[in-house]
């Protein structure tokens, strides 16, 4: 990654860490979807660290907007893994 010679270093510490939470999501949502136990927690937990970290700068401001996209389709994942398998009637495995 070519780093602005006008980017702070805060900035650029903020872009990446935005960057690590993406793929830590992106990660756990794979997971869910391949029926790993524990996904559903893990995908929740990645999701609140996303929304309580410190993102009050400007250049959180795409993070923010990523995360307001992606956290309907999370909590839509989350929920249907809950839900009774129509064939054996327990959760979901």
């Amino acid at each position: 990654m070519t780093v602005r010679k006008d980017a702070t270093p805060s900035s650029v510490s903020c872009q990446n860490h935005g960057d690590t939470l993406k793929d830590e999501i992106y990660r756990q949502m794979f997971r869910l979807e391949a029926n790993r136990p524990g996904a559903e927690l893990d995908l929740a937990t990645a999701l609140l660290r996303g929304w309580l970290g410190p993102y009050s700068t400007p250049e959180a401001t795409g993070l923010l907007e990523w995360l307001r996209k992606v956290t309907p389709l999370c909590l839509t994942m989350i929920e249907a893994r809950q839900q009774p398998c129509d064939v054996c009637r327990e959760q979901r495995h």
